[in-house]
């Protein structure tokens, strides 16, 4: 993919960010890609799906998965705006993605450097590509405002 691609598909999740921060969901946003083409969207949703497995890249390969009929999802890219946890680092790795870009790091329960780093485990048998820092002031300045704007809430409230 060349760089250009790469900021367009960074600006699609971005905005699913900012779509699943307007319902009050922690704004991340994900885009899976084949041959150039979206095939997977998706926000977190654990909120108003009442299910704790909702996030953006989840939700995302899910719809891929359902798009391209198959659980496994060779040959694509996934972009998120936040680096994923441990659960969606499991997700990626068993869907097979081969490609991973991430925005803002989350060292709170980063799974790709930040707390640990399922990519690098050599006993695991597939590893994605992962690149990370892709519009990372966006992306992070999305998550800090929409946590100082709850925290404000919480303050008056």
């Amino acid at each position: 993919m060349n760089e250009d691609a790469d900021l367009a598909f960074m600006r699609v999740a971005l905005d699913l960010a900012r779509e699943g921060g307007s319902l009050d969901e922690v704004p991340v946003g994900a885009v899976v890609v084949k041959d150039g083409e979206i095939v997977g969207r998706g926000y977190n949703a654990p909120v108003s799906l009442k299910d704790p497995t909702a996030h953006a890249e989840i939700v995302a390969l899910r719809d891929a998965a359902c798009h391209l009929g198959n659980y496994r999802l060779p040959g694509c890219t996934l972009y998120v705006t936040l680096e994923p946890c441990t659960m969606c680092a499991g997700a990626i790795i068993h869907a097979r993605i081969g490609r991973l870009v991430f925005g803002a790091r989350d060292p709170k329960t980063g799974a790709c450097g930040s707390v640990t780093n399922l990519f690098a485990e050599p006993r695991l048998n597939f590893h994605a590509t992962v690149e990370e820092g892709l519009l990372a002031g966006e992306c992070g300045a999305l998550l800090s405002n929409f946590f100082a704007a709850r925290r404000g809430r919480t303050e008056t409230a």
